[in-house]
C-alpha cells in the first residue's frame, strides 16, 4: 500500500471518528461530507496526472468530513416580528444576529 494512502486512511478513520464527539456533528453529517468529499476526490483523481481515482476519493473524503467537523453552519435562521435575524441555542435562548 503506498504511504500517500495509508497517511489519507488514517486521518479519515481519525476525523470521523474522533470529530463526532469534539465538534458535536451528528454522524450522518460527517458521513454525508465524507461522500461529497469523496466523490469530489475521485473526480479530481482521475482528472489529475499522477494521482488516482482512489488515493482523490481517500484525500478528498478526509478533506470532506474536516470541513463538515469544523463548519458551524447548521444553524438555522428565523424572523421575529420585527424582521430581525435570530436562532435559538442549546438552552432555548434567542440569538439575534
Amino acid at each position: 500500500m503506498n504511504t500517500s494512502k495509508m497517511i489519507a486512511a488514517a486521518v479519515a478513520l481519525s476525523v470521523a471518528g474522533a470529530g463526532a464527539p469534539a465538534f458535536a456533528q451528528s454522524a450522518g453529517k460527517l458521513a454525508k461530507g465524507a461522500l461529497i468529499g469523496g466523490a469530489g476526490g475521485a473526480v479530481a483523481g482521475a482528472v489529475i496526472p499522477g494521482l488516482g481515482t482512489g488515493e482523490g476519493a481517500l484525500i478528498g473524503a478526509a478533506g470532506g468530513a474536516a470541513i463538515t467537523a469544523l463548519s458551524h453552519k447548521d444553524r438555522r435562521y428565523y424572523r421575529d416580528n420585527y424582521g430581525r435575524k435570530y436562532y435559538v441555542d442549546k438552552q432555548g435562548r434567542r440569538r439575534y444576529k
